[in-house]
């Protein structure tokens, strides 16, 4: 399996995906015009990284999703303490292109992503989304544009993190890069600019 880049960052030349990160962020950053879903990266930044909190599920409201009720007191009360223990176990937040190992059927991703998916009425999607926001540099956003755009239905983690180190990490690099060109803060991540990138561009294709 692999990670398919979309066009614009197949191309040398970084104009087109700025102009992408630009529309959905605003120029200047959530100037008027800019997307919803930018403001996903900062909305929760002083939550318990450890523990899922109310702001994380007002903060994927952002993404166009939201938490059904099932997952606000799985989350926030009858499986709080089990969740929070699969975030210890996942340990701190770290850039998904520094994971050394293959993410295996034994990494501990898998089991928090396993545990948000066991709540009724929470798909890949959503779960992702949860989990993006308490580790936005290591778990990537999935939903069915950016699956379609970056050939990753049937799976993107170890693809994703097996392109973003090819190279000498160049596609890492790369996305922080043009982080720092469109002037965006350190909270977004470079997955969420791949994200950002891919989504956009598939929108624009009509997916």
């Amino acid at each position: 399996m692999t990670f398919r880049l979309p066009n614009a960052l197949q191309q040398s030349d970084d104009a087109a995906a700025i102009a992408l990160l630009k529309r959905y962020y605003g120029d200047p950053y959530l100037g008027t015009g800019c997307a919803e879903g930018a403001h996903f990266d900062t909305w929760a930044t002083d939550s318990d990284p450890m523990r899922f909190t109310a702001d994380d599920l007002i903060a994927i409201k952002f993404l166009s999703v939201e938490a059904p009720r099932t997952a606000v007191r799985a989350l926030l009360r009858d499986r709080s303490d089990e969740f929070s223990k699969l975030l210890v176990d996942l340990g701190p937040d770290r850039d998904l292109a520094n994971e050394d190992d293959i993410l295996d059927a034994d990494w501990a991703g898998w089991p928090i992503m396993d545990g948000l998916r066991s709540i009724p009425g929470v798909g890949t999607t959503i779960a992702s989304k949860l989990l993006a926001q308490k580790r936005p540099r290591l778990r990537p956003i999935w939903d069915t544009v950016v699956a379609a755009v970056t050939d990753t239905v049937s799976a993107q983690w170890e693809p994703l993190r097996v392109a973003l180190r090819a190279d000498d990490f160049a596609a890492h690099r790369r996305l922080l890069r043009l982080r720092d060109a469109v002037q965006l803060p350190g909270e977004v991540s470079a997955l969420r600019i791949l994200d950002v990138i891919a989504w956009r561009e598939g929108k624009d294709r009509g997916l």
